[in-house]
C-alpha cells in the first residue's frame, strides 16, 4: 500500500509538472547558456600495456588541448557552463594496473576548498585538474569533466582493494573562478575493470549563480534508482550535467533518445556530452528540455561537435508544487480523467464514456494479426504486425498489455509491429524492463522486427498505451535519421499510461513506453 502511495504521488508530481510547462505556469527566473561538447578522444592504441606518468600525461595533454580549445569558444557564444564527455581524456578498455599513470588524486570537494590552478603544489598528481581548473578561470565559466581519480585507503576499511588505493571513475566541478565546488564518482560501473564502484552512491550537487544547484551522474547510472532517480527525489534537482560514453542501441536505447525521454520523465534539464567514436556506435549528445532539445547525432563523419543553447531554469516552489498535487489528487477519480499536453493545450480528456482500455478489437483487417516472437534489445519481445492503414491492436506479456490505435497517411513499404516485453533484462547490465514499443522492422518479414533501423517514410498518427505496473515511465519518439519528436500528450488514465502523437514531424522508427521497474531488478 506504502508503494502504491509513492508510485500516485510521483504521477501526480510528473503530470503537474508536464501540465505547468506547457500553461506557462512554471515561473522562468531566469535562462542560461549551456554548452557540451561530443568529443573524438585521442586515445591509447594499446591500454593495457604498461606506461609511465610522463607518456600518460603527453596523451592527455593532447585532448586537454582540444578541450582549451572549445572551452575559450563557447564562453565566446556567451556560455556559463559547459560539459565534457565521459572518459574524454584518458580514453578507454584499461586493465586495473595500466590506467594507474592517467590517475589524478582528488580531495573530497566538500572537506577542502581548492583552487588547482592557483595552488598547483598543494597535492600531487593533480595535473589535470591543474589543467581543467585553469580552464574554467582563464574563461569565466563552470567547468564539468570526466577523468579517472585515485585514493588511498587504510588495510582497516573492510572495501579497501588489495592494492590499497581506490581508482575511480569520476566527474569533477570547477566553479567560474577556478575552484574545484563538486566531484562524483560513478556508481554503475559499466565492464569498467580499472575502476571500484563507491561504498556508497554520491548525491553531490553544485550551486550556480545562474541556475540553482545541479546534480550530476554518468552514463550507466541513467539506468538505474541508485543515484539518479533518487537524487531528483531527495533533492529536487530541477539541472543535470550528464557526461557519458554511450554506445547507440537501437530502437529503444540510443543515446538523444533516451536522454530526452529522461528529460521529460522527470521534467529536468539534461546537458549531455558524449564521446565521437563512430566505428563503436558512440555519438549523442544535446542540451534538452523537458519540452525541447538542441542535439548532435552523426554516425558518418569524424571530429569533435560543440553545442551551445539558451535554456530556461526549472524553478518550481516546492510547497506550492505539493499543493497543487493534492488539488490534482482529487480529479483523478472523476469521469473526465486529465492528460497532459505538450503541444500547447490545458488538458485533453478522453470521450466521455470511454473506459480504460480492455479487450480490443482489430479494425482494417478482418482477421486479427497473428502473435509472433523476435529478440529486441536482447530480450524476447512478443509482437503483432502493424499491416492495416488504421486499425486497434493488443498485445500482452505476464502483466502486462500494450495497445495501439493508428493511423497512417499513406500505406508504404515497411512493416511495423507493436511490441510488448515484461521482464529481466540480463545482458550487458541486469535490470527490469516494461515495455511497449511501436517499432519499424528492418525488413518485410517477422524475424527483422527489432533490427536497428534508422530511416523511414511512414507518417503516423497514434495512440499508445498499457497497464504499466511502475511509475517511472521513460517516452520514446524517434524519427528517421535519428532525429526527435515530441508527444501531444502523455498521461496516467486508470492505471494506463498514454503517448499520443497527431503526425510525426519524419518517418517514424519508434514510438515506446520504456519502463523501469527498479524494485524488480
Amino acid at each position: 500500500m506504502a508503494y502504491d502511495m509513492v508510485d500516485l504521488c510521483w504521477k501526480l508530481s510528473v503530470c503537474f509538472f508536464c501540465y505547468q510547462v506547457v500553461s506557462g505556469r512554471v515561473k522562468e527566473e531566469a535562462r542560461y547558456v549551456a554548452a557540451v561538447y561530443e568529443h573524438e578522444a585521442i586515445l591509447s592504441p594499446n591500454p593495457a600495456a604498461l606506461t609511465d606518468r610522463l607518456a600518460a600525461l603527453e596523451l592527455m595533454g593532447r585532448n586537454l588541448d582540444i578541450y582549451d580549445q572549445q572551452v575559450a569558444a563557447a564562453a565566446r557564444q556567451g556560455a556559463q557552463i559547459i560539459v565534457f564527455p565521459e572518459d574524454g581524456i584518458h580514453g578507454f578498455n584499461f586493465t586495473r594496473r595500466s590506467i594507474y599513470p592517467y590517475l589524478d588524486f582528488v580531495p573530497h570537494s566538500d572537506s577542502v576548498k581548492w583552487n588547482p590552478c592557483r595552488e598547483k603544489y598543494l597535492f600531487n598528481d593533480t595535473e589535470v585538474l591543474q589543467r581543467l581548473s585553469c580552464m574554467a578561470l582563464k574563461n569565466k565559466i563552470f567547468l564539468v569533466a570526466n577523468l579517472g581519480t585515485k585514493q588511498p585507503c587504510e588495510r582497516s576499511d573492510p572495501h579497501c582493494p588489495r592494492d590499497g588505493r581506490y581508482q575511480f571513475n569520476t566527474n569533477v566541478v570547477f566553479n567560474d573562478a577556478g575552484t574545484l565546488v563538486a566531484t562524483y564518482r560513478k556508481h554503475n560501473l559499466y565492464f569498467e575493470y580499472a575502476f571500484d564502484t563507491p561504498p556508497e552512491p554520491d548525491y553531490n550537487l553544485f550551486d550556480t549563480p545562474f541556475a540553482g544547484k545541479f546534480g550530476m551522474f554518468t552514463c550507466f547510472d541513467i539506468l538505474f534508482f541508485e543515484p539518479a532517480v533518487n537524487l531528483i527525489r531527495q533533492y529536487n534537482v530541477k539541472q543535470i550535467v550528464y557526461p557519458t560514453a554511450w554506445m547507440n542501441q537501437l530502437p529503444l536505447l540510443s543515446a538523444v533518445e533516451f536522454q530526452q525521454a529522461f528529460a521529460t520523465a522527470f521534467s529536468v534539464n539534461v546537458l549531455a556530452a558524449n564521446i565521437h567514436h563512430p566505428t563503436l556506435g558512440m555519438t549523442g549528445s544535446g542540451i534538452y528540455t523537458p519540452v525541447k532539445s538542441f542535439i548532435y547525432h552523426n554516425m558518418e563523419s569524424y571530429g569533435g561537435k560543440l553545442i551551445v543553447a539558451e535554456i530556461p531554469v526549472i524553478s518550481i516552489d516546492y510547497k506550492t508544487d505539493l499543493e497543487h498535487n493534492e488539488r490534482f489528487r482529487e480529479t483523478v477519480h472523476q469521469s473526465c480523467n486529465t492528460f497532459i499536453g505538450t503541444s500547447g493545450d490545458d488538458q485533453v480528456c478522453f470521450p466521455e464514456g470511454q473506459e480504460a482500455p480492455g479487450k480490443v478489437s482489430e479494425k482494417g483487417n478482418e482477421q486479427s494479426p497473428p502473435l509472433f516472437y523476435a529478440e529486441m534489445m536482447y530480450d524476447n519481445f512478443t509482437f503483432v504486425p502493424v499491416w492495416a492503414e488504421k486499425g486497434e491492436l493488443q498485445v500482452c506479456a505476464n502483466t502486462l498489455c500494450c495497445y495501439l490505435n493508428y493511423k497512417r497517411d499513406v500505406l508504404t513499404d515497411e512493416l511495423y509491429a507493436l511490441g510488448v516485453f515484461d521482464g529481466l533484462h540480463t545482458v550487458n547490465g541486469i535490470y527490469y524492463v516494461q515495455a511497449c514499443a511501436l517499432v519499424k522492422c528492418g525488413g518485410l518479414s517477422f524475424s527483422t522486427c527489432g533490427q536497428e533501423v534508422t530511416d523511414a517514410t511512414a507518417l503516423i498518427d497514434f495512440q499508445l498505451w498499457g497497464n504499466m505496473s511502475t511509475p517511472y515511465i521513460f517516452p520514446l519518439l524517434l524519427t528517421s535519421g535519428i532525429t526527435l519528436d515530441f508527444a501531444d500528450h502523455m498521461g496516467w488514465k486508470d492505471n494506463h499510461y498514454f503517448l499520443s502523437k497527431n503526425r510525426t514531424s519524419n518517418g517514424l522508427l519508434t514510438a515506446a513506453l520504456y519502463g523501469r521497474w527498479y524494485e524488480k531488478d
